[in-house]
């Protein structure tokens, strides 16, 4: 049983408006803790940390600076009080425009909306990209101190010679620094505010690189990985952080042991319940799946799976299975992968089914949407 369930109230509206009193001694307190404590601190005793798990709309990342699709979104969220907010995934180069040169307009478009429904932002940083046509990184990362900055991928079972995607390529240490010099600027700025819920990073699956990468890239690529999120739980201490994790999974096991013991919440691309590469568990000489590590962790850091548009259209991930119901994805998602949140994926042929099942009694019966509502036991205490 979690009994970590210290939690307060955080201020609905801005920080300089309609706060109790005790709001702003807790606030201070923060703020007191972000400029005395050592950068090299993760967690403070009295760290306490945002907490308003529940359903998420992800949206499409197309249409995201979008003023007519906005406005639906923003319309549905206040027709659906289960949905808490909204996540939006940004590539690295959309937020740094040059090197050290960050625009954050964006972000904080997002947030001055939502603070008006009382509803929060998660942010997912783009690593990978599965639009060979979209920049990825910062142009600059193209420098050879950089090795280019990226690498492409091809499909796993399709065509080797067709790019499908890039990736970052993780294994350089210039590139580690600069992505751990975004997400510093990033803490600065969203640390504390209170309707900025969370912030990962894209899936751990690398992909079938075009030219071959070596043992010693590999590893260097999840040891850097690994870093970067140390150093984002380090930037965010007041603000959950969290990591996409699917494959490859011989390296799960610790990679996600790392990620529960420096408070990082595990967090998956897909809810595929069918899925052998995902569900597979106690199979001799064959590593788990992620969703094993699920009900391992639950009560112990976050756990966000989200419903990607191809989830709603087939259980697995070569078309072999079903087209589920959204309420066997929900059931999954709550039942078996004990989410605190889940982040529903705005497609259209299915969104308005999502916001039926979430207009349910189950749903809104209380604020997290019938997800686990309890304090992680690696926080020291939450801020509802």
């Amino acid at each position: 049983m979690n009994t970590n369930t210290n939690t307060q109230a955080w201020p609905t509206t801005s920080l300089l408006s309609q706060i109790t009193t005790k709001t702003i001694l807790i606030t201070l307190l923060l703020v007191i803790w972000m400029v005395f404590i050592p950068w090299g601190t993760v967690h403070a005793a009295d760290t306490a940390v945002k907490w308003h798990p529940g359903h998420y709309y992800a949206i499409l990342s197309s249409r995201k600076d979008n003023p007519r699709y906005l406005k639906k979104i923003h319309r549905e969220l206040k027709e659906t009080p289960a949905l808490r907010g909204i996540q939006v995934r940004y590539q690295w180069a959309e937020l740094e425009t040059a090197k050290g040169d960050y625009d954050f307009t964006a972000i904080d478009k997002h947030l001055a909306e939502l603070a008006k429904q009382g509803k929060r932002l998660i942010i997912l940083v783009q690593t990978k990209t599965f639009k060979p046509d979209t920049p990825l990184a910062p142009d600059y990362l193209k420098a050879t101190k950089y090795g280019g900055g990226v690498f492409a991928f091809s499909d796993h079972g399709g065509k080797k010679d067709v790019i499908k995607g890039y990736k970052i390529k993780l294994w350089n240490d210039n590139v580690k620094y600069r992505l751990i010099r975004l997400m510093r600027a990033l803490g600065e700025q969203y640390n504390l505010n209170p309707h900025f819920e969370g912030i990962g990073l894209d899936e751990t699956a690398m992909g079938q690189s075009m030219t071959p990468v070596s043992r010693d890239q590999f590893n260097r690529f999840y040891e850097n990985l690994l870093h970067v999120n140390k150093k984002m739980r380090q930037y965010f201490p007041n603000t959950m952080t969290f990591q996409f994790t699917n494959h490859p999974r011989p390296i799960l096991k610790s990679f996600v042991a790392e990620l529960k013991n420096m408070g990082t919440s595990l967090a998956g691309p897909d809810v595929r319940f069918e899925d052998k590469g995902l569900t597979v568990k106690d199979k001799p000489n064959t590593p788990d799946g992620v969703y094993s590590y699920y009900p391992k962790l639950s009560g112990i850091v976050p756990l966000l799976p989200s419903v990607m548009p191809n989830n709603f259209i087939n259980t697995i991930r070569d078309g072999s299975g079903y087209e589920p119901t959204v309420q066997e994805l929900l059931d999954f998602a709550r039942d078996e992968l004990k989410a605190n949140y889940i982040f529903w994926s705005r497609t259209n042929n299915y969104y308005q089914k999502v916001l039926e099942l979430l207009n349910y009694r189950a749903q809104t019966k209380d604020p997290a949407g019938g997800l686990d509502p309890n304090c992680p036991s690696m926080y020291p205490s939450c801020i509802e």
